[in-house]
Protein backbone atom coordinates (compact mmCIF):
# COMPACT_ATOMS: atom_id res chain seq x y z
CA UNK A 1 0.00 0.00 0.00
CA UNK A 2 1.78 3.44 -1.34
CA UNK A 3 2.39 5.87 1.68
CA UNK A 4 -0.54 8.23 1.00
CA UNK A 5 -2.77 5.59 0.02
CA UNK A 6 -1.59 4.51 3.71
CA UNK A 7 -3.22 7.77 5.38
CA UNK A 8 -6.53 7.97 3.36
CA UNK A 9 -7.11 4.13 4.23
CA UNK A 10 -6.46 4.41 7.94
CA UNK A 11 -9.07 7.43 7.98
CA UNK A 12 -11.92 4.81 6.39
CA UNK A 13 -10.73 2.94 9.67
CA UNK A 14 -12.54 5.44 11.69
CA UNK A 15 -12.51 5.56 15.54
CA UNK A 16 -14.44 6.05 18.67
CA UNK A 17 -14.15 6.89 22.09
CA UNK A 18 -13.79 4.35 24.80
CA UNK A 19 -14.30 4.70 28.47
CA UNK A 20 -11.59 3.45 30.12
CA UNK A 21 -10.32 4.16 33.76
CA UNK A 22 -12.25 7.57 34.18
CA UNK A 23 -11.22 8.66 31.20
CA UNK A 24 -11.86 8.19 27.29
CA UNK A 25 -9.34 6.74 24.93
CA UNK A 26 -10.15 7.35 20.93
CA UNK A 27 -9.39 3.96 19.58
CA UNK A 28 -9.39 2.43 16.26
CA UNK A 29 -10.78 -1.28 15.01
CA UNK A 30 -10.15 -3.67 12.49
CA UNK A 31 -10.08 -7.13 12.05
CA UNK A 32 -11.65 -10.26 13.60
CA UNK A 33 -9.79 -12.59 15.97
CA UNK A 34 -7.45 -12.79 18.91
CA UNK A 35 -7.50 -9.21 20.16
CA UNK A 36 -4.02 -7.82 19.95
CA UNK A 37 -3.66 -4.00 21.29
CA UNK A 38 -1.21 -1.61 19.69
CA UNK A 39 0.77 1.31 22.08
CA UNK A 40 2.36 4.01 20.59
CA UNK A 41 5.48 5.95 22.42
CA UNK A 42 6.59 9.46 22.60
CA UNK A 43 5.62 11.88 20.30
CA UNK A 44 3.49 9.53 18.38
CA UNK A 45 -0.37 8.64 17.52
CA UNK A 46 -1.95 6.00 17.19
CA UNK A 47 -1.76 5.81 13.44
CA UNK A 48 2.30 5.32 13.97
CA UNK A 49 1.38 1.46 13.85
CA UNK A 50 -1.01 2.26 11.01
CA UNK A 51 1.70 -0.39 8.62
CA UNK A 52 1.37 -2.91 11.19
CA UNK A 53 -3.22 -2.74 11.62
CA UNK A 54 -3.29 -3.81 8.23
CA UNK A 55 -1.25 -6.09 7.89
CA UNK A 56 -2.17 -8.19 11.24
CA UNK A 57 -6.03 -7.38 10.98
CA UNK A 58 -5.43 -9.11 7.28
CA UNK A 59 -3.48 -12.00 8.78
CA UNK A 60 -6.90 -12.88 11.16
CA UNK A 61 -6.55 -10.51 14.20
CA UNK A 62 -8.64 -8.04 15.79
CA UNK A 63 -6.35 -4.56 16.08
CA UNK A 64 -7.61 -2.54 18.86
CA UNK A 65 -4.66 0.70 18.36
CA UNK A 66 -5.85 3.78 21.07
CA UNK A 67 -4.03 6.79 21.16
CA UNK A 68 -2.71 6.63 24.47
CA UNK A 69 -4.05 9.01 27.68
CA UNK A 70 -2.27 12.79 26.47
CA UNK A 71 -2.21 12.08 22.97
CA UNK A 72 -4.71 12.62 19.83
CA UNK A 73 -8.41 11.74 20.12
CA UNK A 74 -8.07 10.47 23.44
CA UNK A 75 -8.53 12.59 26.84
CA UNK A 76 -5.37 14.94 28.30
CA UNK A 77 -5.90 15.20 32.22
CA UNK A 78 -4.26 18.13 33.08
CA UNK A 79 -2.51 16.52 36.56
CA UNK A 80 0.91 15.49 35.70
CA UNK A 81 0.31 12.84 38.57
CA UNK A 82 -2.22 11.27 36.13
CA UNK A 83 0.73 9.73 33.51
CA UNK A 84 2.35 7.17 35.74
CA UNK A 85 2.84 4.02 34.64
CA UNK A 86 0.18 1.85 36.56
CA UNK A 87 -2.29 4.53 35.89
CA UNK A 88 -1.70 4.19 32.18
CA UNK A 89 -1.88 0.27 32.96
CA UNK A 90 -5.38 0.63 34.66
CA UNK A 91 -6.56 2.60 31.09
CA UNK A 92 -5.67 -0.91 29.10
CA UNK A 93 -7.14 -2.54 31.27
CA UNK A 94 -10.18 -0.49 30.95
CA UNK A 95 -9.82 -0.60 27.58
CA UNK A 96 -10.20 -4.52 27.72
CA UNK A 97 -13.19 -4.42 29.56
CA UNK A 98 -15.24 -1.87 27.29
CA UNK A 99 -14.54 -4.19 24.91
CA UNK A 100 -15.57 -7.38 26.56
CA UNK A 101 -12.17 -9.01 26.43
CA UNK A 102 -10.80 -11.41 29.00
CA UNK A 103 -7.21 -10.64 27.56
CA UNK A 104 -4.92 -9.72 24.75
CA UNK A 105 -1.63 -9.50 23.30
CA UNK A 106 -0.22 -6.32 23.93
CA UNK A 107 2.36 -4.68 21.24
CA UNK A 108 4.07 -1.37 22.37
CA UNK A 109 6.86 1.00 21.11
CA UNK A 110 9.03 3.57 23.14
CA UNK A 111 6.90 4.26 25.92
CA UNK A 112 4.73 2.07 24.94
CA UNK A 113 6.90 -1.04 25.57
CA UNK A 114 7.78 0.06 28.88
CA UNK A 115 3.73 0.35 29.29
CA UNK A 116 2.85 -3.13 28.18
CA UNK A 117 6.34 -4.49 30.10
CA UNK A 118 4.63 -3.28 33.07
CA UNK A 119 1.09 -4.64 32.59
CA UNK A 120 2.01 -7.81 31.82
CA UNK A 121 3.47 -7.56 35.67
CA UNK A 122 1.04 -6.12 37.04
CA UNK A 123 -1.81 -7.34 35.42
CA UNK A 124 -0.70 -10.53 34.24
CA UNK A 125 -3.99 -12.26 33.41
CA UNK A 126 -5.24 -9.44 31.06
CA UNK A 127 -2.12 -10.36 28.99
CA UNK A 128 -1.95 -13.05 26.38
CA UNK A 129 1.36 -12.39 25.48
CA UNK A 130 3.80 -9.39 25.19
CA UNK A 131 6.05 -7.81 22.39
CA UNK A 132 8.11 -4.88 23.20
CA UNK A 133 9.57 -2.79 20.45
CA UNK A 134 12.75 -0.36 20.96
CA UNK A 135 12.65 -0.01 24.72
CA UNK A 136 13.87 -3.34 26.51
CA UNK A 137 12.00 -4.93 29.70
CA UNK A 138 14.12 -3.81 32.71
CA UNK A 139 14.26 -4.17 36.32
CA UNK A 140 13.08 -2.28 38.94
CA UNK A 141 16.25 0.27 39.24
CA UNK A 142 17.56 0.69 42.28
CA UNK A 143 16.88 4.33 43.02
CA UNK A 144 14.76 7.08 41.82
CA UNK A 145 15.45 6.86 37.87
CA UNK A 146 16.03 10.73 37.37
CA UNK A 147 18.40 10.41 40.33
CA UNK A 148 20.19 7.81 38.70
CA UNK A 149 20.11 9.98 35.43
CA UNK A 150 21.58 12.68 36.52
CA UNK A 151 24.67 11.57 38.16
CA UNK A 152 25.38 9.40 35.07
CA UNK A 153 24.08 11.26 31.94
CA UNK A 154 23.61 15.01 32.97
CA UNK A 155 21.39 17.81 33.81
CA UNK A 156 21.82 18.44 30.06
CA UNK A 157 20.03 14.76 29.59
CA UNK A 158 16.86 15.34 27.38
CA UNK A 159 14.82 13.81 30.13
CA UNK A 160 15.82 15.32 33.09
CA UNK A 161 15.31 18.77 30.72
CA UNK A 162 11.47 17.18 30.69
CA UNK A 163 11.26 17.41 34.14
CA UNK A 164 10.00 20.35 35.42
CA UNK A 165 6.40 21.08 33.77
CA UNK A 166 6.11 24.37 31.73
CA UNK A 167 9.74 24.33 30.79
CA UNK A 168 10.18 22.00 27.78
CA UNK A 169 6.08 22.55 26.43
CA UNK A 170 6.49 25.61 25.08
CA UNK A 171 9.74 24.99 23.33
CA UNK A 172 8.36 21.78 21.82
CA UNK A 173 5.21 23.44 20.90
CA UNK A 174 6.27 26.35 19.52
CA UNK A 175 8.07 24.80 16.91
CA UNK A 176 5.82 21.20 15.98
CA UNK A 177 7.93 20.50 12.55
CA UNK A 178 11.40 20.58 13.50
CA UNK A 179 10.55 18.32 17.22
CA UNK A 180 8.98 15.86 14.73
CA UNK A 181 11.62 15.69 12.87
CA UNK A 182 14.33 15.58 15.18
CA UNK A 183 15.90 12.22 15.66
CA UNK A 184 18.02 10.56 18.10
CA UNK A 185 18.30 13.75 20.29
CA UNK A 186 19.42 13.02 23.77
CA UNK A 187 20.21 16.26 25.36
CA UNK A 188 18.02 19.31 26.33
CA UNK A 189 20.67 21.48 23.61
CA UNK A 190 19.42 19.86 20.60
CA UNK A 191 15.99 20.80 21.82
CA UNK A 192 16.89 24.09 21.85
CA UNK A 193 18.74 25.06 18.90
CA UNK A 194 16.52 26.36 16.06
CA UNK A 195 18.94 27.84 13.96
CA UNK A 196 19.51 25.32 11.82
CA UNK A 197 17.15 24.74 8.78
CA UNK A 198 14.59 21.86 9.09
CA UNK A 199 16.13 18.13 8.56
CA UNK A 200 14.54 16.39 5.50
CA UNK A 201 11.94 14.15 5.93
CA UNK A 202 13.24 10.61 6.05
CA UNK A 203 12.63 8.11 2.95
CA UNK A 204 10.29 5.94 4.95
CA UNK A 205 7.42 8.63 5.65
CA UNK A 206 5.70 10.90 3.12
CA UNK A 207 4.74 14.39 3.54
CA UNK A 208 0.86 13.07 3.54
CA UNK A 209 1.97 10.75 6.88
CA UNK A 210 3.90 13.17 8.28
CA UNK A 211 1.06 16.05 8.03
CA UNK A 212 -0.93 14.06 9.61
CA UNK A 213 1.46 13.96 12.82
CA UNK A 214 1.81 17.99 12.65
CA UNK A 215 -1.96 18.82 12.54
CA UNK A 216 -2.61 16.23 15.33
CA UNK A 217 0.36 17.63 17.40
CA UNK A 218 -0.12 21.06 16.68
CA UNK A 219 -3.72 20.89 18.17
CA UNK A 220 -2.86 19.03 21.54
CA UNK A 221 1.10 20.13 21.83
CA UNK A 222 3.63 17.84 23.74
CA UNK A 223 2.86 18.40 27.02
CA UNK A 224 0.66 14.88 27.71
CA UNK A 225 3.24 12.69 26.45
CA UNK A 226 6.21 14.54 28.80
CA UNK A 227 4.19 14.25 31.31
CA UNK A 228 5.09 10.61 31.16
CA UNK A 229 8.61 11.40 31.45
CA UNK A 230 7.87 13.42 34.81
CA UNK A 231 6.29 10.26 36.45
CA UNK A 232 9.74 8.38 35.94
CA UNK A 233 9.69 8.73 40.08
CA UNK A 234 6.48 8.14 40.81
CA UNK A 235 6.33 5.56 38.91
CA UNK A 236 9.52 3.58 40.63
CA UNK A 237 7.51 4.46 44.31
CA UNK A 238 4.91 3.03 43.44
CA UNK A 239 6.20 -0.41 41.61
CA UNK A 240 7.71 -1.88 44.87
CA UNK A 241 5.66 -4.62 44.70
CA UNK A 242 7.02 -5.77 41.05
CA UNK A 243 10.37 -5.64 42.65
CA UNK A 244 11.61 -9.52 41.46
CA UNK A 245 8.30 -10.46 39.58
CA UNK A 246 9.06 -11.92 36.12
CA UNK A 247 7.02 -11.82 33.13
CA UNK A 248 6.19 -15.22 32.16
CA UNK A 249 3.84 -14.48 29.08
CA UNK A 250 5.47 -15.31 25.76
CA UNK A 251 7.48 -12.07 24.74
CA UNK A 252 8.97 -10.74 21.75
CA UNK A 253 12.02 -7.60 21.97
CA UNK A 254 12.62 -6.07 18.28
CA UNK A 255 14.65 -2.70 18.02
CA UNK A 256 17.10 -1.18 15.65
CA UNK A 257 21.03 -1.66 15.65
CA UNK A 258 21.61 1.79 15.30
CA UNK A 259 18.88 3.08 18.18
CA UNK A 260 20.49 5.17 20.70
CA UNK A 261 17.91 3.64 23.51
CA UNK A 262 19.53 -0.03 23.64
CA UNK A 263 23.00 1.49 23.77
CA UNK A 264 21.60 2.83 27.25
CA UNK A 265 19.38 -0.03 28.28
CA UNK A 266 21.43 -3.13 27.66
CA UNK A 267 19.41 -6.16 26.26
CA UNK A 268 21.38 -8.13 28.41
CA UNK A 269 19.19 -7.20 31.78
CA UNK A 270 15.94 -8.40 29.67
CA UNK A 271 16.69 -12.34 30.79
CA UNK A 272 16.22 -11.65 34.50
CA UNK A 273 12.26 -9.92 33.44
CA UNK A 274 11.13 -12.35 30.71
CA UNK A 275 10.75 -16.08 31.69
CA UNK A 276 9.28 -16.95 27.88
CA UNK A 277 11.37 -14.43 25.51
CA UNK A 278 10.44 -16.14 22.31
CA UNK A 279 12.77 -14.58 20.19
CA UNK A 280 14.81 -11.33 20.04
CA UNK A 281 14.99 -9.36 16.42
CA UNK A 282 17.88 -6.90 15.89
CA UNK A 283 17.22 -4.92 12.18
CA UNK A 284 20.39 -4.06 11.27
CA UNK A 285 20.96 -0.10 10.45
CA UNK A 286 17.56 0.51 11.62
CA UNK A 287 16.82 3.60 14.14
CA UNK A 288 14.39 3.98 16.46
CA UNK A 289 11.18 4.52 14.95
CA UNK A 290 11.05 0.40 13.37
CA UNK A 291 7.80 -0.01 13.41
CA UNK A 292 7.17 2.91 10.27
CA UNK A 293 10.89 2.84 9.43
CA UNK A 294 10.96 -0.99 8.22
CA UNK A 295 7.63 -2.49 8.76
CA UNK A 296 7.80 -5.32 6.78
CA UNK A 297 10.28 -7.27 8.72
CA UNK A 298 8.64 -5.92 11.92
CA UNK A 299 4.98 -7.27 10.58
CA UNK A 300 7.41 -10.42 9.89
CA UNK A 301 8.54 -10.64 13.05
CA UNK A 302 5.04 -9.93 14.82
CA UNK A 303 2.87 -12.34 12.69
CA UNK A 304 5.75 -15.28 13.54
CA UNK A 305 5.27 -14.37 17.17
CA UNK A 306 1.25 -14.51 17.13
CA UNK A 307 1.24 -17.24 15.08
CA UNK A 308 3.42 -19.30 17.76
CA UNK A 309 0.86 -18.49 20.40
CA UNK A 310 -1.40 -20.73 18.71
Amino acid sequence: MQQTQLVDEWKRLGSRLVPANGIELQVVEHGEGVPVVFCHGFPELGFSWRHQVFAVAEAGYRTLTPDMRGYGGSSRPEAVDQYDMLTICEDLVGLLDAYGLEDAVFVGHDWGASVVWHLARDHPERVRAVAGLSVPATPRSSGPPTAIMRSRLGEDFYMIWFQEPGVADPVLNADVRRILLQDGIMSAKSFLNTSDPLPPLPEWISAAEFEYYVEAFTATGFTGGLNYYRNLDRTWERTAHLEGVKIGQPSLFIAGSTDPVIQFTPLHKMSALLSDLRATVILEGAGHWIQQERPEEVNAALLDFLRGLS
